[in-house]
């Protein structure tokens, strides 16, 4: 397995999604599920311009350690890229994949892979409001 695992300021295109998916991809995997979370417009009744992210120098090694812990924990083969840096409403700002011979595995260790990054990898959002507002999300 290619790890593509990292973060990055760079758009999340389509071409991001298909290397997260062919990093995970293997013969005896029947199921590949792919996770893009996507900046909204809205949060809790209030519009969202576009978001901030801030990562640490080390949020990509601690990503991958997420993806490799992850894997280990459930035998499938895991991969996520999360971007940081000014994104609008519309962008990707992360990509996970898990692949699995049956979906529900793979859908498990996909939504448990998007919660432990959350959790753990040190990337931290700010969100635009259209009032000219501005809050930190999960400090």
């Amino acid at each position: 397995m290619t790890d593509v695992s990292t973060v990055t300021d760079t758009v999340l295109a389509e071409s991001v999604t298909r290397a997260v998916e062919e990093a995970v991809a293997a013969p005896e995997c029947g199921a590949v599920v792919t996770f893009r979370g996507v900046v909204r417009d809205d949060d809790g009744g209030r519009a969202v311009t576009g978001l901030d992210y801030e990562a640490h120098p080390d949020a990509a090694a601690v990503l991958r350690k997420v993806c490799q812990a992850v894997g280990t924990e459930t035998g499938l083969r895991v991969a996520a890229v999360h971007r940081y840096g000014h994104l609008e409403v519309g962008d990707v700002a992360l990509v996970a994949a898990a692949s699995a011979g049956h979906r529900k595995e793979a859908f498990e260790a996909c939504s448990l892979l998007v919660e432990r990054i959350k959790a753990e990898v040190p990337i931290w959002k700010k969100q635009q409001f259209t009032d000219g507002e501005s809050e930190w999300v999960g400090l």
